[in-house]
């Protein structure tokens, strides 16, 4: 560990790390079909050797978040996706849904230092950690990653501001670790009560957007702000550093940018729903669909790091909405225009006119004749058994926004 890298693997050669992840790959997807029932049959007739690539590994079905809770409930606990039982893991966490998440007993197993040391966070810091550590694995997914750094930790949790200000005040943490929006909770206390809360100077944040204004509040008090995208069924996804350039995926994660509703690739700079890849023995997740969109920053870090960017989190990609009654979901509109080639992006725009509800499929193409757009509205129909109109525009007209479905209907 040197003092800008975490490692050597940050800085690799883009073409070397690929071949290293699908040369690790074919061997991660043999033990979850050999040692989890649940990867076994989603992935049944996969041939494991033949994954050496991203375009064999976008073949793979994704397994998306949405569908855990119905899939645990049949084999409880987890789905028959953990290679381990239960009773061999570490932990053992449970976040709304209910969608329970292992975590085995090596250090740092949600993979947090690194992203820990590009916020500038180093080995004798004092880490004021906020994040939930009751039945969610939000505070002990960065606690292990602090700790395996060589920090100290205060096991914070959320709320009980007063005496969180105690603990900030007497034992003067430098780096805060939680929700965006919190800090700033912590900070105006301390200014209303007249207590001492200026030993912060660094922050890790996640689990909600960290708006601008935030950060360059929190700039002006002394404390340099970084965000981390992580979950509770993968780790660190990618992680800010210094040069604030986009997030930088995590060296233990292949990350894929899809058509919401499918699992087809986007090229780089379209937003579309994050499926991740991680190399966890214990819990592998292979093309897992976050419900997250992003997009793929082409080019490289200015820190150094050579990993794939990403814009961020841009919304979310489960955009199933009602329309007269019946759920439409993204998949449906996915498969509408799977069926004809040469279409570009497609949007399905729910509105209200007349007090009624109307759906309309706007879809780029180059061919603009009536024969096509009847045959949309056809299918349209026939797939999600609702009458729509449908509008064919121009290539690149519709908005780069990740959104298969638009529900512009006001509910004011």
């Amino acid at each position: 560990m040197h003092d800008k890298h975490y490692d050597q693997l940050e800085t690799r050669d883009p073409a070397q790390r690929e071949l290293a992840q699908f040369n690790l790959l074919p061997d991660l997807v043999r033990h979850a079909m050999a040692n989890a029932p649940g990867w076994a049959a989603h992935l049944k007739g996969v041939d494991a050797g033949a994954l050496n690539s991203r375009q064999s590994l976008a073949k793979l079905p994704v397994l998306r978040k949405s569908a855990l809770t119905q899939l645990q409930a049949k084999v409880p606990p987890f789905g028959g996706f953990a290679t381990a039982p239960a009773g061999v893991l570490g932990r053992v966490f449970m976040s709304p849904g209910p969608i329970f998440e292992p975590e085995g007993r090596g250090e740092d197993w949600w993979r947090t230092a690194r992203a820990l040391f590009a916020a500038g966070i180093r080995k004798g810091d004092i880490v004021h950690n906020t994040f939930a550590y009751h039945l969610t694995p939000g505070g002990w997914i960065l606690d292990a990653g602090a700790r395996a750094l060589g920090c100290t930790v205060i096991a914070a949790g959320p709320g009980n501001t007063e005496q969180q200000l105690d603990a900030v005040q007497y034992l003067r943490p430098n780096v805060y670790v939680g929700v965006p929006d919190y800090l700033k909770i912590l900070l105006d206390k301390a200014k209303e009560g007249g207590r001492d809360a200026s030993s912060f100077k660094k922050a890790l944040v996640g689990g909600g957007a960290l708006f601008p204004s935030l950060r360059a509040e929190y700039k002006a008090s002394g404390i340099d702000t970084y965000q981390t995208y992580a979950t509770a069924d993968l780790g660190i996804i990618a992680y800010e550093s210094a040069a604030l350039e986009g997030m930088i995926v995590d060296e233990g994660a292949i990350i894929e940018i899809v058509r919401p509703g499918t699992g087809d690739p986007l090229p780089a700079g379209e937003v579309g729903e994050v499926v991740v890849t991680t190399f966890n023995r214990d819990y592998p997740m292979i093309r897992f669909a976050t419900g997250d969109l992003s997009a793929v920053l082409p080019g490289t870090s200015p820190c150094g790091r050579t990993n794939m960017r990403i814009r961020g989190w841009l919304g979310r990609a489960d955009q199933t909405t009602k329309v007269k009654g019946m759920f439409v979901h993204p998949e449906q509109v996915a498969e509408v225009a799977k069926r004809y080639a040469g279409l570009g992006r497609v949007r399905l725009v729910v509105a209200r006119a007349g007090e009624q509800d109307v759906m309309t499929l706007r879809a780029e193409t180059t061919k603009a004749d009536a024969d096509l757009k009847a045959k949309l509205a056809q299918t349209l129909q026939a797939v999600t058994k609702l009458k729509g109109e449908v509008e064919l525009v121009a290539p690149g007209s519709l908005p780069n926004d990740g959104k298969v479905i638009a529900d512009e209907r006001t509910y004011a």
